[in-house]
C-alpha cells in the first residue's frame, strides 16, 4: 500500500510533525461508560481491543503491520489484518512512528470491527517529545491507545517488587515526570514498561495491562500481533512477489 503524500520524509518534517501533534495528546481517561464510545472515538466498541506490531523485510524495504482484535472479557480473537508496504521513514529512534504508522493505519482500516482500545507494542508519553507510537497513534484515529514496552528506552525506574501487579514510575531523569510505569506482569518474570498512549489515565492503563497478561509477560494483544505480522512478512517473502 502507498505512503501518504504528505507523510514526511526528513528528521527535520518528522520532529516537527511531533511538536505539532503533542498538544493533541489526551492523557486522561473517558468518563467510564461502557458500550460504544462517544466522542473522538465515536463508533468504536468498548468491549474489543486490538494489538498491533509491524515486521521488517529491509534487504526488500517491507514492512508488514498487523491487527488483532481481542474480545476483552475472553481474550478470544475476534478478527485480524494485515497491510504490506514499503517502509515509510529511514530508522531514527525517537521517530520509529513514522517508519511503521501508515502500515499500521492501513491493517486497523482492514477490520470490519472498530476497537475500544488499542494496544501498540512501543511507547506513548514515554517518549522524548511526549509522543510515542501509541500517541500518536491515537491522535491521528482517535482511538484510545496506550504503550506497552519490552525496555525502558531512555528513562529511569527502580526494579518493581517481585509480584504480579507491582509497579515503579518510569521517570524522566532530567526532570524528574512520571512518563509511565515498569510493572510486574509476571511474579520473578523482568517488568514491562507501560506508558499512555491517548484518551486514557496511567492508572487504567496498568490495569488494561494486566487483564491482558494472565499467562505471559507480554499482553495478549502484543503476542497475536506479533506472531501474524511474522507470518504474513514470512509468507509474503515466499510468494517472492516485488517491491510495493
Amino acid at each position: 500500500m502507498p505512503i501518504p503524500a504528505d507523510w514526511p520524509t526528513t528528521e527535520a518534517q518528522a520532529l516537527a510533525e511531533q511538536e505539532r501533534l503533542r498538544p493533541l495528546v489526551r492523557p486522561t481517561g473517558a468518563t467510564g461508560a461502557t458500550g460504544t464510545a462517544a466522542g473522538p472515538g465515536a463508533g468504536a466498541d468498548d468491549r474489543l481491543i486490538a494489538g498491533v506490531d509491524v515486521a521488517y523485510d529491509d534487504e526488500r524495504d517491507l514492512v508488514v503491520a498487523a491487527a488483532v482484535v481481542l474480545d476483552r472479557d475472553t481474550l478470544a480473537v475476534v478478527e485480524e489484518a494485515t497491510a504490506t508496504g514499503r517502509i515509510a521513514f529511514p530508522y531514527i529512534p525517537g521517530l520509529l512512528a513514522f517508519r511503521e504508522l501508515p502500515a499500521v493505519l492501513d491493517a486497523l482500516a482492514a477490520l470490519t470491527h472498530r476497537p475500544g482500545t488499542v494496544v501498540c507494542d512501543g511507547y506513548g508519553l514515554a517518549h522524548p517529545r511526549r509522543l510515542g507510537l501509541a500517541s500518536h497513534l491515537g491522535v491521528l484515529t482517535g482511538l484510545r491507545t496506550l504503550g506497552v514496552a519490552k525496555t525502558p528506552f531512555t528513562f529511569d525506574h527502580r526494579t518493581p517488587g517481585p509480584d504480579r501487579g507491582d509497579w515503579t514510575p518510569l521517570t524522566d531523569p532530567a526532570t524528574g515526570e512520571e512518563v509511565g510505569r515498569a510493572v510486574r506482569t509476571r511474579q520473578g518474570v523482568k517488568p514491562v514498561f507501560v506508558s499512555v498512549g491517548h484518551r486514557i489515565g496511567l492508572a487504567e492503563a496498568v490495569e488494561t495491562t494486566l487483564a491482558l497478561t494472565p499467562r505471559y509477560r507480554l499482553p495478549e494483544t502484543t503476542r497475536h500481533a506479533d506472531a501474524l505480522c511474522r507470518r504474513a512478512l514470512t509468507a509474503h517473502a515466499a510468494t517472492g512477489a516485488p517491491r510495493t
